[in-house]
Order: C-alpha cells, then sequence, then structure tokens
C-alpha cells in the first residue's frame, strides 16, 4: 500500500503532504528531523491519510493536495481539525 498523509506542525501553522508505502516509519523521520524540507517545522501531528494500491494513483493525488486547489479542499475537509 501506499500513504498520502498531511502533517501538522505543532509549533506553527504549517501543513505538509507527502507520500510513502511505510507511513509510520515516514512520520517517525518527520518527527525526528531526519527530512530537510520538514525538519524546521517539527514536532508534527498525522491528521489525515490515504491508502491507495498503486503508486502512480498516491503520486497523483500528493501533487493534487500540493496545488492551490487541492490545498482548498484540504482546508474544508479538514476545517474542524484545523
Amino acid at each position: 500500500m501506499y500513504y498520502v498523509y498531511v502533517l501538522k506542525s505543532l509549533s506553527c501553522d504549517w501543513l505538509y503532504v507527502g507520500y510513502s508505502n511505510d507511513l509510520e516509519r515516514r512520520f517517525g523521520e518527520h518527527n525526528d528531523g531526519k527530512v530537510k524540507s520538514t525538519k524546521a517545522y517539527k514536532p508534527f501531528k498525522l491528521i489525515f491519510y490515504e491508502a491507495f494500491e498503486s503508486k502512480k494513483d498516491a503520486k497523483r493525488r500528493e501533487q493534487y493536495l500540493k496545488t492551490n486547489k487541492g490545498k482548498r479542499v484540504l482546508r474544508l475537509m479538514l476545517q474542524n481539525t484545523l
């Protein structure tokens, strides 16, 4: 399985969208500061994820959620969480 996930920084108002085939491991890497792009924003809370059988489908969904329209959709879907 491949997972598209959204992390919320607990130190500021910042969201990160990514994908991985091992969600638990990847989440740990983000919180341990092992990911260069998110290191400055740790710690994180996992607020959303979706599972896909296909890597291509997961990558396509990740890319969509990183667009302005995708970010708006996320904020609407998760308005009570955010």
